[in-house]
């Protein structure tokens, strides 16, 4: 059996100025809202785990849908909120004077969510026990297709490859957060 997890690919949102919290919450919606870079090139290994699969399972994101469709556009696509990548605590104040690009927000954000701060979205121990019942689906799915292939969110495919690991599939995670990253586990 085999679980290929990959990253969607990069998104249509390109605005990269200075901004404060309010403005990089309205980043955040856009960057949910639209889909992935026309023209965008999926890389071989996706390809190639993608080509060969009937279905292709993605979260309920238009880049995650995209990716899945620009991955293998005679699959069908099997979407799921499930699989949805975990959300950061956008503060409901400003931090006074922070103005910073949204992938330092990211950073910032993603740090302060993993030491506890989940202010107005899933906390770190709810998005852990979301992954674990996504690992759970998605064995599932291999044990009766003998494959499954998931188009996600880095964050999300990293939670889910920790307990897909915990439940003894071997393979390993690639480093760094590129998109169209494809890892496979094997049980």
């Amino acid at each position: 059996m085999e679980i290929t997890l990959i990253r969607h690919g990069r998104s249509s949102q390109m605005d990269n100025h200075r901004m404060n919290s309010r403005d990089f919450k309205k980043w955040v919606e856009i960057y949910n809202r639209l889909g992935i870079l026309e023209g965008e090139i999926c890389s071989s290994d996706a390809i190639e785990k993608g080509i060969s699969a009937s279905f292709l399972l993605t979260s309920d994101l238009k880049r995650s849908i995209q990716s899945a469709k620009s991955i293998n556009p005679s699959a069908k696509i099997q979407t799921d909120p499930l699989f949805r990548e975990t959300e950061l605590p956008i503060p409901a104040g400003e931090f006074r004077g922070m103005r910073l690009r949204p992938n330092s927000w990211a950073v910032v954000l993603r740090l302060l969510w993993l030491c506890g701060y989940s202010q107005g979205c899933e906390s770190y121990r709810d998005a852990k026990l979301r992954a674990k019942q996504a690992s759970l689906t998605l064995r599932s799915i291999a044990k009766e297709h003998h494959y499954a292939v998931l188009v996600g969110h880095g964050f999300f495919n990293l939670l889910i490859a920790r307990e897909l690991q915990k439940a003894g599939w071997t393979g390993k995670r690639k480093t760094g957060s590129k998109h169209w990253h494809a890892d496979t586990y094997i049980s």
